[in-house]
């Protein structure tokens, strides 16, 4: 039996530089793995059976199945496995739980059939899955260009510790889409954001003032009552708030678990759940 752990993310740097003509939007983008994260369990079998502790998502939809059938048509390979995933990434939340399920099921099912594919290929695979699913390939801190498969890793950030607030609001259908649709060209940038943020990263440093989410411009328009947790994390002491991903989750940064406790602390006595997490480096959550 082998068992991955799927780690969610936060954006530190979300740009839309502008839409594509295949109808994708060009992005610029700061990904980091958090300590959060889905189990994906594997066991040899004959045919391919797939379980998970989220009823909802025992489909062929999910994206475990999807990498699953990538993988096979990539390879040739059609031995079969079980597969089983234990869900604690919030959904559709902007942490990137489906796609790091993707990600793992790619790098379990390499180990498990003894396929030996480098990291740049399953990248390769997990390109044609999803956009964010080859940035859980490498994990940790990446720039992510292109539609998001184009990943460039970075130095691990420095003592970072994340509050993630999972606001109670009504989720637009086929939310990403719907707020790229919801993008006005004043707020497209030219990827100026990631690459400050990644020379920051690249001397050690590291702050609020290098986040970043075009989306935020866009937010409250896309998520009626939203406004009513970004007071609330603000009025907790925390600084630089923003959506993970397309949201609706929020998050803050903090240079020590102390800081953010504190904050956790103060928001759990405004009866509002949260989760601390740490920023998760390469080396534990990648290839």
């Amino acid at each position: 039996m082998l068992s991955l752990k799927a780690y969610a993310k936060v954006n530190l740097v979300m740009e839309a530089l502008g839409r594509r003509g295949d109808g994708y939007h060009e992005i610029a983008s700061i990904m980091q793995t958090i300590g959060l994260h889905d189990v994906l369990t594997f066991e040899a079998a004959h045919e391919i059976e797939f379980s998970c502790s989220a009823p909802g998502l025992r489909t062929d939809d999910n994206l475990v199945w999807k990498a699953v059938r990538a993988l096979r048509e990539a390879t040739g390979k059609h031995t079969g496995a079980r597969i089983m995933l234990e869900k604690k990434i919030p959904l559709a939340a902007g942490l990137g739980g489906g796609s790091s399920d993707a990600a793992a099921a790619l790098k379990g099912l390499n180990r498990l059939w003894g396929l030996n594919l480098a990291a740049e290929k399953l990248a390769e695979i997990a390109a044609g899955i999803g956009s964010d699913v080859p940035f859980f390939i490498y994990g940790g801190t990446c720039l992510a260009q292109g539609r998001g498969e184009r990943i460039t890793s970075l130095p691990d950030i420095k003592r970072a510790w994340f509050v993630l607030l999972q606001p109670d609001v009504t989720i637009p259908a086929n939310k990403t889409a719907a707020l790229y649709g919801m993008l006005k060209p004043e707020h497209y940038s030219g990827g100026g954001w990631a690459a400050g943020a990644a020379e920051l990263l690249k001397k050690g440093e590291t702050g609020v003032s290098m986040l970043y989410n075009t989306f935020d411009n866009v937010a409250a328009e896309a998520y009626n009552g939203l406004q009513m947790y970004r007071e609330a994390l603000e009025k907790a002491g925390a600084g630089g708030i923003h959506l993970a991903g397309s949201g609706p989750l929020l998050f803050s940064m903090f240079d020590s678990r102390e800081d953010a406790l504190s904050v956790q602390t103060k928001l759990s006595l405004m009866k509002m759940d949260s989760i601390l997490a740490p920023g998760i480096a390469r080396d534990e959550a990648g290839y």
